[in-house]
């Protein structure tokens, strides 16, 4: 999209199912995990460039060796950097030691990240900083095996404080309140819990401290654990875990917000966060891929058994549509028909602001992410000249010229690339007194393809803020002098903030409800506003479940084409000349080409989850009352 927008993180797990030496025979290396693994992030970088990281796990090791590696970065190339760090170090181990390069048992006992449990992460940052202290995996080390837990997930929790405080009242004190945090000692608090009581069965059976440990890590309950930790979590999550011994889980929010993907064979267990890489990086078919349910976890043993185990109670499924619509590459071929659709679906409304046109228009898309609605858009365009064609020559009643059927035939829809990202400026921008200058300038133009009685039509895949549209691309389109420049969202008007893991979350920035508050102003509505607020301060004290989103009245009174065109005239500045129009998908579009991702909270305001009202609501009250902050 033309805003930048932080979003999502990714996750990835590799437990290999057997031996080392069999992937040393079979692949040629006994690395085979780490090359996986390097691969799946890599995949995913679209899904987080502020930090990335990576930790895995030894199973056959002796008291005394180091059974965990973890390396984390938040360089510029955070994937990069760790892989580069771990082949320097696996290089340097094999200079010192030539004879061992055929070793594996030697490996597995002496180098690092050699292992048989591993998990990655890459991360954008929506809540916390980006030190290095905020990347995951995290680390809740012990000197019991089963009690070493390691965490990373692509989430966000609406009620860490709520977390922070059951911590609290088990007698904890945490160091830090972040939701990452505040999850991994709610588990570790409900692992050493059941930890405890095994290890007083163990008693019972007779064994000693020394023999009750594997006693421990075979008859470990994670499903309990899991049911207990997450008993009064909120927000969107697909969660991963390793314990120190080998034990491992995923485990995913009860509305599916947050997506994960899993792929078994007798050889490895995989996770990740998007289905075609999994695809890729093993070349398996698509069909053997699938979902992590909705409320459960994928729980993977550590002698390799594999279950789909309930954890909390589903909800309805309300995945997020903007896995579709953006965040998720593109290359899922259920995404791209999707998103071929959305193209489709929002095409009639483009064909009304042209007056049905499209010999003297030009179609094209901005940025490179919304290509693939481009070409939905295409699609229907040219579906539209098609029956134009058909209709002027059955109009000729058979007495039409050979020149003249060429002629209407050789019609096309003129499609062009008009406008080119020149990503290296943005490192340039860097004070406020140049800023705007420079943004005008983030995209060239491509001159000479439209002509002043030109409609020019441009789709993204959504427009959030709308400030990149107003201070660079609008001016730059307006400079090819069109008649009539068409701004197409192939997503609905962002209304609402987000909580559950992309960067949305003061609703003041939102150019959608921005046009709202103009629109109340000039019809003498705007005591709605002090309305709204005063109904969020009476609900403060609230439990979640009682809160109504009442926002909603801000929009209520105008229609989306009210909007959409309130949206248009605050972008258009006085030097552009060319008439300005905005179009948005609307919600039943939406739905209609991604009918397996409901989750529209942004859109809608219909949050899956209680703590979703809490959040809009006090996202409501900070924009009142002038307070620059998160809601969550």
């Amino acid at each position: 999209m033309s805003d930048a927008l932080k979003h999502e993180c990714g996750i990835a797990m590799v437990r290999l199912l057997k031996p080392l030496e069999y992937y040393k025979e079979k692949y040629g290396t006994a690395f085979y995990g780490v090359n996986k693994m390097y691969l799946l992030m890599e995949k995913q970088h679209n899904r987080g460039q502020d930090g990335a990281g990576l930790a895995s796990i030894k199973f056959n090791v002796e008291p005394g060796t180091r059974y965990i590696s973890r390396i984390r970065s938040n360089k510029t190339q955070p994937i990069q950097d760790i892989f580069g760090q771990i082949n320097q170090r696996i290089n340097g181990v094999f200079e010192k030691n030539p004879g061992k390069i055929d070793d594996v048992q030697w490996q597995e006992e002496n180098m690092p990240y050699i292992g048989n449990l591993f998990l990655g992460h890459v991360r954008y940052g929506t809540f916390g900083g980006n030190s290095i202290e905020n990347v995951h995996p995290f680390l809740r080390q012990s000197n019991w095996r089963h009690q070493s837990l390691i965490v990373a997930g692509n989430f966000n929790m609406t009620n860490s404080n709520q977390l922070m405080k059951e911590l609290i009242e088990l007698g904890q004190h945490p160091k830090e309140s972040t939701d990452t945090v505040t999850v991994m000692e709610k588990i570790g608090h409900f692992l050493e819990d059941q930890v405890a009581e095994t290890y007083l069965e163990a008693k019972k059976e007779g064994l000693n401290k020394k023999d009750a440990s594997p006693f421990i890590e075979e008859h470990l309950d994670i499903q309990r654990i899991l049911q207990r930790s997450s008993r009064n979590w909120d927000g969107g999550y697909a969660m991963a875990g390793l314990l120190g011994h080998g034990d491992a889980f995923v485990l995913r929010d009860p509305s599916a917000i947050r997506p994960a993907f899993y792929y078994q064979d007798d050889e490895v267990v995989v996770v990740a966060s998007e289905r075609p890489v999994i695809q890729t990086v093993f070349n398996v078919d698509i069909d053997t891929i699938k979902e992590i349910e909705r409320g459960h976890a994928l729980i993977i043993k550590k002698n390799g058994t594999t279950s789909m185990a309930p954890v909390m109670d589903q909800r309805e499924k309300k995945a997020c549509s903007f896995e579709r619509i953006y965040f998720s590459r593109g290359s899922d071929a259920s995404i791209y028909e999707e998103r071929k659709n959305l193209g489709k679906y929002v095409f009639p409304e483009v064909l009304k602001s042209i007056d049905h046109d499209i010999e003297n228009t030009v179609f094209s898309y901005i940025p490179n992410t919304a290509e693939t609605s481009f070409f939905g858009m295409m699609e229907a365009a040219e579906d539209v000249l098609n029956q134009q064609k058909t209709d002027a020559i059955l109009a000729g009643n058979g007495k039409l010229s050979k020149e003249r059927v060429i002629e209407i035939l050789s019609t096309r829809p003129r499609f062009e690339k008009i406008a080119i990202k020149d990503a290296k400026l943005r490192t340039f921008i860097t004070d406020d007194s140049s800023r705007d200058d420079l943004v005008a300038h983030v995209y060239d133009v491509t001159y000479g393809v439209v002509k002043p009685t030109d409609n020019l039509v441009i789709i993204d895949d959504s427009i959030v803020r709308g400030t990149t549209l107003k201070k660079s691309i609008i001016k730059i389109l307006d400079r090819l002098q069109p008649k009539k420049i068409v701004i197409v969202s192939s997503a609905p008007q962002i209304r609402y903030p987000d909580c559950y893991g992309i960067d949305m979350a003061k609703i003041g920035d939102f150019i959608a409800f921005k046009a709202a508050l103009e629109l109340l102003k000039e019809t003498n509505q705007y005591h709605v506003v002090y309305d709204v607020y005063q109904k969020c301060i009476a609900q403060q004290s609230f439990e979640d479940h009682r809160i109504v989103n009442y926002v909603k009245e801000i929009y209520a009174p105008f229609t989306n084409e009210q909007i959409s065109a309130k949206i248009a005239e605050m972008l258009k500045t006085p030097e552009i000349k060319a008439q300005v129009e905005v179009i948005y998908q609307p919600v039943s579009g939406l739905h209609k080409a991604c009918p397996e991702n409901l989750g529209d909270w942004y859109f809608t305001g219909d949050y899956p989850t209680d703590g979703g009202h809490r959040v809009v609501n006090q996202a409501f009250i900070n924009f009142y009352e002038g307070n620059d902050k998160r809601a969550y």
